[in-house]
């Protein structure tokens, strides 16, 4: 039995920024993309590896039947702050160093670096306003089912 995500899927604003930013910029190899509709309404689906096997798609939809404009920022366009909805990529220090180079270069620069001792993160938006977090485990999280329950009901 498979387990783990095949993709995790949002809403885009502008399909060729998001290009940029996940291909150019982050090195996520736009895999697929799907085109449905025709010249008056359409949907598009964009595919992008993140390296493991799984993808993270965005979809893009334009013309009659569709708002002209929607929210893709999926914290902050629902009232939460930025940081309560976010993807989390794996990374190593070398990954955050590339990431932090990369992006500072395209004059894109962290939200926020958050030490939170099982882990170090680098957290950016997109070009969507979703959070993107680049996430060094450090050790990382080491499972203690009874703490988590007990947490969960206190």
């Amino acid at each position: 039995m498979q387990k783990g995500f095949h993709h995790v899927a949002f809403a885009c604003r502008d399909p060729e920024a998001t290009r940029h930013f996940y291909e150019d910029l982050l090195g996520f190899a736009l895999t697929h993309t799907e085109l449905e509709g025709d010249d008056k309404a359409r949907m598009k689906h964009l595919f992008f590896d993140v390296g493991d096997g799984s993808s993270m798609a965005f979809f893009y939809l334009e013309g009659p039947g569709f708002p002209s404009a929607y929210p893709t920022d999926i914290s902050t366009g629902m009232g939460l702050p930025v940081w309560v909805n976010h993807v989390a990529f794996k990374a190593d220090a070398d990954r955050k160093q590339q990431v932090l180079a990369t992006l500072s270069d395209a004059g894109i620069e962290p939200l926020m670096a958050v030490d939170h001792d099982w882990c170090q993160s680098l957290y950016y938006l997109d070009p969507n306003g979703i959070m993107v977090e680049f996430c060094e485990d450090t050790p990382g999280i080491v499972p203690d089912r009874a703490k988590a329950l007990a947490l969960l009901t206190a």
